[in-house]
């Protein structure tokens, strides 16, 4: 089986009100069950916001930490999901139930190396 990263993106500034956001994450996480039922799901994670991350480069053979994202932008990578799938088809079929839980976000399905 190969791995794949499903990334959830979502714009920068405060999270939606309850009313909106709760709906939303009982979805996401009725996909997750789905998933976990199906032996798919890996590990999924939601991200702090992007302002609060640190990026490492390195200076003169040192290493150099900046505070915030490594790219500013109108959007960040707020979570993630790992799943298996025997093939592009069936991740991105996964990829299609988590969108539609999350509505108008984008979602990245992506596979890993090797």
């Amino acid at each position: 089986m190969k791995q794949y990263l499903l990334t959830l993106f979502e714009p920068d500034g405060p999270p939606p009100e309850p009313a909106v956001l709760e709906p939303i994450m009982r979805d996401i996480g009725a996909v997750e069950a789905e998933m976990r039922a199906a032996g798919a799901w890996v590990f999924s994670g939601g991200l702090a916001p992007a302002e609060q991350a640190s990026v490492i480069r390195m200076r003169a053979d040192e290493p150099f930490t900046t505070d915030g994202p490594y790219t500013e932008g109108k959007e960040h990578v707020g979570g993630f999901t790992v799943i298996r799938a025997p093939d592009l088809d069936v991740a991105l079929e996964w990829g299609r139930r988590l969108a539609r839980a999350v509505g108008v976000l984008p979602v990245e399905v992506r596979e890993f190396k090797g």
